[in-house]
């Protein structure tokens, strides 16, 4: 294999380099040894990548030996619970590729060889994945693990609980005191959020396409296994650079099915469908919103997790974690054993000694699932022609049809709601939220869970060009493409077109005759933009639509 560091390391000419390694303590050794970046996106901004730099001095210790020297650096990290419902949500996907750049930029400045990944919040997973496929030098995975549920009147509680209770106090249905004592209780301790939200989704793709040590996905992040496996994680990295095993090795199209098979199994979030599709393009691998469509038809949904279900990721961890699932899966022909993982093993292989607990209710088989079908649809239709995304898991109901009730922001509607401006049976159509018109393609967890918190989840339905965080649950369609500033056709809703879902048809229509649809769109103008300079306003030139995942390259 290549060996870049040499570039660093090697020859009179690298003398100021050696200086400069000497002085954060490597030594005459080290330079004839693999360079391994350990990289996290550790800070103290949200609880979920608090463990990062514990978790990567473990993995150093696990690197460092008599072939390979490993060096620490980090990235950023967003919090999306703390910048939901405001400007600041709009920075969050933008992350992604900034976190995926970073890595990128360091990787190739200061020559490593392979590098161990550690990440813990919604979009530091999916960017440490993208970095690793685009770089495509030794790389492997590892989850900074869940948070615990909290306990409120005797019921685990997550952060969801607390963004639903924001609306039930709006419309009275609890005190604000009743709010406080939920959101003292909801978040124990570090880690990422505890249901099958994005965090614990994505993770649970990091071993389902073979990035990761299998069971490391449910590790709570307070858990002294953790510690364990991120120094074995460091240690398996110098497996993969001797036996020269890079990233498009593992990532192909078969382990891509795996990990969308896997997220369909698990109910999983919605943003699934973005960051596969984001990962696969930097892997160079044809994952499209189409794979998703065939697979969610076929993959019955079987784990009873939050947001919807019963249970939080440590329940699953309880049970085995994801090789119980991935065994099911194997088992009934529904993903593929062959593709090789960071193991050095099949996933097969892998799995071969996975026993499947019986008394246990978290995860079901497919011959009594849950839904026969995954817990992610794709619908399209007139009113999204390029592809739309729900989370039917959870979801009772097969049809909808209802007023478009139009908001130009989450804001607006947010203020609607609390006006009692959105009424049982309207379509809620918010628009200019996608990746370019937001830009940023917002999460929208604080006017879904305050609808679901005012009592009208069952009763409203949804629609947007923006996404939704994988606590969402209920009627709720996001990604609609193409988004309103690319003149698609949710910029042409008024208010009072009749809208209608038929989720077996995998439908989502605009009840408008094409002559009325014509005429709206001349007389259509472009929002102005929001950012007319820095990060937004570059994202905005730079970003593709929602149905090819948002990426900016």
């Amino acid at each position: 294999m290549t060996k870049f560091s040499d570039d660093v390391t090697q020859g009179p000419g690298r003398s100021a380099a050696r200086a400069m390694l000497r002085a954060v303590g490597l030594n005459d050794d080290d330079f004839n040894k693999f360079q391994v970046g350990i990289v996290s996106a550790g800070n103290e901004v949200t609880p979920c990548n608090v463990t990062g730099p514990e978790l990567s001095l473990k993995a150093k210790i696990g690197v460092n030996g008599p072939d390979s020297a490993g060096l620490i650096f980090s990235t950023i990290a967003v919090s999306d619970g703390i910048s939901m419902g405001h400007e600041g949500m709009r920075a969050s996907l933008v992350s992604r590729e900034v976190i995926t750049d970073s890595v990128e930029l360091v990787m190739h400045a200061e020559r490593f060889d392979g590098m161990v990944t550690i990440a813990g919040c919604d979009k530091s997973l999916p960017g440490m994945l993208m970095a690793a496929a685009r770089i495509n030098r030794p790389a492997i995975f590892l989850y900074g693990g869940s948070s615990l549920p909290g306990s409120y009147k005797g019921k685990d509680i997550s952060i969801v609980d607390v963004f639903e209770g924001i609306g039930a106090m709006e419309k009275g249905l609890i005190s604000e005191d009743e709010l406080y004592e939920i959101e003292c209780a909801a978040c124990p301790g570090q880690g990422s959020c505890a249901g099958m939200f994005t965090a614990n989704t994505m993770a649970s793709v990091g071993e389902a396409i073979g990035m990761s040590l299998p069971g490391t996905a449910s590790l709570p992040a307070e858990d002294s296994r953790l510690r364990i496996e991120a120094e074995k994680t460091g240690k398996q990295l110098n497996y993969l650079l001797k036996n020269d095993i890079k990233p498009r090795d593992i990532m192909t199209i078969e382990a891509f099915k795996n990990a969308v098979t896997t997220v369909l199994a698990l109910g999983g979030s919605t943003n699934a469908v973005l960051h596969l599709m984001a990962i696969a393009h930097e892997a160079k691998v044809d994952l499209t919103l189409d794979t998703f469509d065939q697979l969610g038809k076929s993959v019955p949904h079987i784990a009873d997790m939050k947001p919807f279900g019963k249970y939080h990721m440590v329940d699953l961890d309880n049970i085995g974690g994801v090789p119980v699932v991935s065994k099911i899966l194997l088992e009934n022909n529904l993903i593929d054993g062959n593709c090789l993982t960071v193991t050095g093993k099949t996933v097969g292989e892998n799995l071969e000694n996975v026993e499947i607990p019986t008394n246990q209710d978290v995860v079901s088989f497919p011959n009594n699932p849950i839904s026969e079908e995954g817990g992610i649809a794709i619908l399209n239709g007139s009113l999204s022609p390029n592809g739309s995304v729900v989370k039917v898991a959870g979801i009772e109901i097969d049809t909808f049809k209802g007023p478009a009730n139009v908001f130009e922001s989450e804001q607006e509607a947010l203020e609607a709601l609390f006006n009692n401006q959105i009424k049982k049976g309207d379509v809620v159509v918010i628009r200019n939220e996608g990746p370019k018109g937001g830009p940023g393609m917002r999460e929208m967890l604080q006017i879904t869970a305050a609808i679901k918190g005012a009592g009208l989840g069952k009763d409203v339905l949804l629609i947007t060009d923006g996404r939704f965080s994988g606590g969402t649950t209920g009627l709720c369609i996001g990604h609609v493409a193409p988004e309103s500033v690319e003149e698609g056709p949710i910029a042409l809703c008024q208010n009072g077109d009749q809208i209608e879902l038929n989720l077996s048809k995998r439908e989502l229509n605009l009840n408008v005759n094409e002559e009325e649809k014509v005429s709206r769109a001349k007389n259509y103008k472009l929002p102005e933009p929001r950012y007319t300079s820095g990060v937004l306003h570059k994202y905005s030139k730079l970003v593709k639509g929602a149905d090819e995942g948002a990426v900016t390259g």
